[in-house]
């Protein structure tokens, strides 16, 4: 099993999209990146923090390649926006990898190029070593099936869902 720490804006959107995939075992929301032990989602709001929204994706690479994942990563999200994925503002939705070990780091280094063939303009999610990972509250672990309904996940995320149900068919479940 491989676990990789992204961020790409609201974590509910990243958390609903891999959910999806076949492979996927395990996704857990949570706040990586900052300098604060044990931030809670009030704090991290407040942008003091230095954390993103974020999620650990744990999966089978016997079955969606660690590629795949980078790839689903970089098509669910701008990784041209500074400090933001559309009406999300601040560095909370900022679009980060965090690597663990330099195998990560050179994955996540190929994805970014590969992202930077298909996407115009300068791409600038920042790639950082994983220092420490912080769950988020159990109300923000699998939002979108528990909250279909809510304003947020329609507008947003079922738009991220939809695209890689449609871009990445072969892996959904």
């Amino acid at each position: 099993m491989h676990t990789f720490h992204l961020a790409g804006g609201c974590f509910w959107c990243l958390d609903a999209v891999y959910r999806t995939l076949n492979g996927v075992t395990d996704v857990v929301s949570g706040y990586t990146g900052g300098h604060v032990p044990n931030p809670s989602y009030e704090l991290v709001c407040t942008e003091t923090t230095g954390h993103a929204e974020s999620v650990a994706v744990t999966f089978d690479p016997e079955v969606i390649p660690d590629e795949v994942i980078l790839d689903v990563y970089f098509t669910l999200h701008d990784p041209r926006q500074l400090n933001r994925q559309g009406n999300d503002i601040g560095s909370s939705y900022r679009s980060a990898m965090f690597y663990d070990g330099e195998e990560q780091k050179t994955l996540f280094e190929a994805a970014r190029d590969r992202a930077s063939e298909y996407w115009d303009g300068g791409i600038v999610t920042t790639i950082e070593r994983l220092e420490n990972y912080y769950n988020a509250e159990d109300y923000h672990q699998d939002f979108f099936a528990k909250n279909p309904g809510q304003g947020y996940c329609m507008a947003v995320a079922l738009p991220k869902v939809n695209k890689i149900r449609s871009s990445f068919s072969s892996y959904i479940r």
